[in-house]
């Protein structure tokens, strides 16, 4: 295990700057999630502590060693990549002692390296078939094992369940987290999935624009995200965000009609223009409005089965709003209903700056 420390990190392609002063600390046998939309710097970021890329500046240490000049193979180190990386001509055992082989280890050691990571990832009947042979989330166990061999001090995983169909990268993902657990091997992992990041990682950190938005435990997160675009990213479906503003104690949506805003949140919303967020499973459908509770008036465009619940997708004055329904209720499309919510479900954000308000 490793304590990783990031500290006023850079990276820069010519005069475009893709990582801005990233300052990150991982500690010994987390799980950390690196999370945000495509282009974000995730995998750069996961490459520079690689080695893979050159450090514009700033530090990179592993254990308390400064590695910015240190080569990729002597990093102590293990990377699993979204496209498996295995030699066609090698069999699985083959591939997971490969690197083992390169580095003079005794054919012992490696015999019975080889074999616990077998015997963990169920790899056993295997061992003598060609990746060719093999399945993609039987390819995907072969990278984790060859990874699991060297025993590094931090294991990367960039995009590992990219390629993977929607079962199988739940299946994976549990033995990935498994793995972790058994293990305690401090582990970066990069994935554009926040649901992926909510179910595995201890910790998740959400970039944008090569920038930290935050940094917290997926409960930080989900409930109290720091700003609008962790709020519309956490969450599936995400947060609704509704245009409005407040004035003299009350919330006006930008569209039309409004409520008075409960005591307990009042001192904290200072007049003006104003975001309010709330999770689609904080809405629930009323009859009517009733005097001084929160409630929003729409109508149902959509009804979208899950399963377990229905997401019921609306217009009201302000824009659209998603809610999470579970149970019978009798809701079609063209209906005008209520969402009532109640006061400590409520986020609020600025509108000129998107930063949280309250809570």
């Amino acid at each position: 295990m490793a304590q990783v420390d990031i500290q006023g990190l850079t990276k820069s392609y010519g005069t475009v700057e893709v990582l801005h002063g990233l300052n990150l600390r991982i500690e010994n046998g987390a799980f950390v999630a690196l999370v945000g939309p495509s282009g974000c710097g995730k995998s750069t970021l996961l490459r520079m502590v690689a080695g893979l890329e050159d450090v514009t500046g700033g530090e990179i240490r592993i254990a308390d060693r400064v590695v910015n000049q240190v080569p990729p193979k002597d990093r102590d180190v293990a990377m699993v990549f979204q496209n498996y990386a295995l030699y066609p001509h090698l069999s699985v055992e083959g591939n997971m002692a490969f690197g083992l082989r390169l580095a003079g280890t005794p054919k012992d050691e490696i015999a019975r390296r080889v074999g616990e990571a077998s015997r963990m990832l169920g790899l056993d009947a295997l061992l003598t078939r060609k990746p060719g042979q093999l399945s993609g989330g039987q390819r995907q166990r072969v990278a984790m094992g060859r990874a699991i061999v060297r025993q590094p001090k931090v294991f990367l995983f960039d995009e590992p369940l990219s390629n993977l169909d929607a079962k199988l990268r739940v299946s994976v993902r549990g033995e990935i987290k498994e793995l972790h657990q058994r293990l305690r091997t401090t582990t970066i992992y990069v994935t554009h999935d926040q649901i992926e990041a909510m179910t595995m990682a201890d910790v998740i950190v959400i970039m944008n624009g090569g920038r930290i938005e935050q940094i917290g435990t997926p409960a930080e997160l989900y409930h109290h995200p720091v700003n609008t675009f962790v709020a519309g990213f956490i969450g599936s479906p995400p947060m609704n965000l509704i245009e409005g503003a407040v004035a003299d104690g009350r919330f006006d949506y930008a569209g039309g009609g409004g409520f008075d805003l409960p005591a307990a949140v009042r001192h904290a919303v200072p007049d003006g223009a104003t975001i309010l967020g709330l999770r689609p499973e904080d809405l629930a459908v009323v009859d009517t409005a009733v005097s001084g509770q929160p409630a929003l008036a729409a109508r149902i465009r959509l009804v979208e089965p899950t399963g377990p619940e229905d997401l019921l997708v609306a217009s009201h004055s302000a824009g659209e709003v998603i809610a999470a329904v579970r149970g019978s209720h009798g809701i079609a499309a063209g209906a005008d209903v209520v969402f009532a919510f109640a006061p400590d479900k409520m986020h609020f954000f600025s509108r000129e700056t998107g930063r949280r308000l309250k809570g």
